[in-house]
């Protein structure tokens, strides 16, 4: 198990009703999401999406510490497109994922380092390896 020398920030949501006309709001204000559950009628968001958001926007955050680690310039245009796929595994649910990562111009082999370095980094490839399928692909 991999252990926090130093927690930076702590989110914390409160939510009631679950995916079907569920609210969740976070503590400081910035955050209300109402749910349904995917493919359901509706203006609420899924768990599911939320998660893609977060893990796609988290990656960008994390190429751009690898980027300058290794010391490479990274293109404004720069995108992450995330898939996520949840479905019933031996007796429960599970998830899967794939990262399609754009890095327009960049010479593939440096975005191949990069995104591999990236992917060393990450807490969520760091809380998911070993536990889901995860596909992460320079496009």
């Amino acid at each position: 198990m991999t252990e926090i020398e130093k927690v930076l920030y702590t989110a914390k949501t409160h939510t009631s009703g679950g995916r079907e006309g569920g609210v969740s709001r976070s503590s400081d204000g910035r955050l209300e999401v109402k749910f349904s559950s995917p493919g359901a009628l509706g203006s609420g968001a899924n768990p599911e999406q939320l998660f893609a958001a977060g893990w796609s926007a988290c990656f960008i955050s994390a190429i751009k510490i690898a980027a300058g680690k290794m010391k490479v310039a990274l293109p404004i245009d720069l995108t992450v497109d995330a898939e996520v796929d949840v479905g019933p595994t031996r007796g429960a649910y599970g998830f899967a994922a794939r990262l399609n990562v754009s890095l327009p111009g960049m010479e593939r082999e440096v975005a191949r380092r990069l995104v591999a370095a990236t992917d060393q980094l990450y807490p969520y490839s760091n809380a998911t390896r070993g536990n889901i399928n995860v596909a992460i692909k320079l496009v």
